[in-house]
């Protein structure tokens, strides 16, 4: 379960690169999880519960995808802040939520030649990747390989997360923050 530090600079740096406010390494045993984020997105506060394949309930069983992050080691975890006219700028938070969801786009493009053993990408809401998820059309997904589940689909309590990568969860007044999350194995070599 070690890391090298090389592979450590090099891993955060490809969010900060991009863009990122702050980016960290944590163990993944340091993740609080919790079922009742599943509770939150079946309150379809976001209306697209139900409306998009990589969101519930289709994204899957929130014990089944919770314990599926047992097999990692380690989480790169990285936030974006984007300033906001006021808290009523609903078109500033919406052009902050793309800003994360090209931001862990981009990341995945770095990361994955990496062939780390196993990577996990989740980021902020639902996918996004799509204008018209394939779900409202009763389509399959169209880019199953870069669709993004949300960290709360898969329980994940983010407040908590941001705290343990060393990570303020709220940035001020007048601002909104996003985190992403890429869950990885060491290379055998690393260790």
């Amino acid at each position: 379960m070690k890391i090298s530090e090389k592979l450590r600079e090099d891993l955060i740096q490809i969010p900060l690169s991009h863009g990122a406010h702050k980016a960290n390494i944590i163990p993944r045993d340091q993740l609080t999880l919790d079922r009742a984020f599943r509770d939150m997105c079946a309150a379809n506060s976001c209306g697209v519960y139900g409306k998009c394949w990589m969101c519930p309930p289709d994204v899957g069983d929130i014990d089944e995808l919770m314990a599926s992050l047992a097999r990692y080691d380690w989480v790169l975890v990285y936030q974006t802040v984007t300033n906001l006219e006021d808290s009523f700028d609903f078109e500033g938070m919406t052009e902050a939520k793309n800003k994360i969801r090209r931001l862990s786009q981009q990341i995945r493009r770095e990361i994955d030649p990496l062939a780390l053993p196993e990577v996990l990408h989740l980021s902020a809401g639902g996918c996004g990747l799509c204008p018209v998820c394939a779900k409202k059309t009763d389509e399959p997904c169209r880019f199953p390989d870069l669709a993004m589940s949300s960290l709360e689909a898969y329980g994940i309590y983010v407040s908590k997360m941001a705290e343990a990568a060393g990570m303020n969860y709220i940035n001020g007044a007048n601002t909104v923050t996003y985190f992403g999350a890429v869950f990885f194995n060491a290379p055998c070599d690393e260790e």
